[in-house]
């Protein structure tokens, strides 16, 4: 007799199923490892604003990041032109797919015969979460690709310890905002 506990567990911990987060998992381990292989360094974005900034300041906290800021600025700006595609094809419901149900979530707009995408989050909200995320981690020496994805996939001690950390103060403060009944 199989024991269909694991199954049931699956299936309270991803209503929508797995096979979206496999398969977003899978393109974000095939990132690293490209990156990897093509620069010799673990991909990570925390260092995007010194190695940026290094391009218009002589300060040596700056400099030292020189050497692979052009790629970092292409890692960057694969994220944001990603989320931005994504927004524009599946979310919009341009490019349907099984993974994922468009338009779940933000308001949808048809601007000249085309479905557009837009998230409800008020703009004041993104830029604050965006700095405090920035700020944590650098704080916290690196990020979740670097840290969650290299790190970890690397069995770097310290890679874990910050992993499990950020994850418990996320939960922690998500439960918090949830009981306060803030929401986006």
């Amino acid at each position: 007799m199989i024991d269909t506990a694991p199954l049931q567990l699956a299936a309270e911990l991803f209503p929508n199923g797995i096979s979206r987060y496999a398969v977003g998992g899978f393109l974000v381990g095939l990132g690293a490892v490209v990156i990897y292989l093509g620069t010799g360094i673990a991909a990570g974005a925390s260092t995007f604003l010194e190695s940026t900034l290094s391009y218009v300041s002589d300060q040596s906290r700056f400099q030292r990041y020189v050497a692979s800021r052009d790629w970092r600025v292409v890692f960057t700006l694969g994220i944001v032109l990603g989320g931005l595609a994504f927004a524009a094809t599946v979310q919009s419901g341009l490019v349907s797919s099984s993974l994922y149900q468009p338009g779940t979530t933000g308001q949808l707009y048809d601007v000249g015969g085309v479905t557009l995408w837009s998230t409800t989050v008020q703009p004041w909200r993104l830029f604050l979460g965006g700095i405090l995320v920035g700020v944590g981690t650098r704080l916290g020496k690196g990020c979740t690709s670097g840290h969650g994805v290299c790190g970890v996939g690397s069995a770097s001690k310290t890679s874990i310890a910050g992993v499990i950390t950020f994850l418990t103060v996320a939960i922690g403060t998500a439960q918090v905002v949830s009981a306060l009944g803030v929401a986006p």
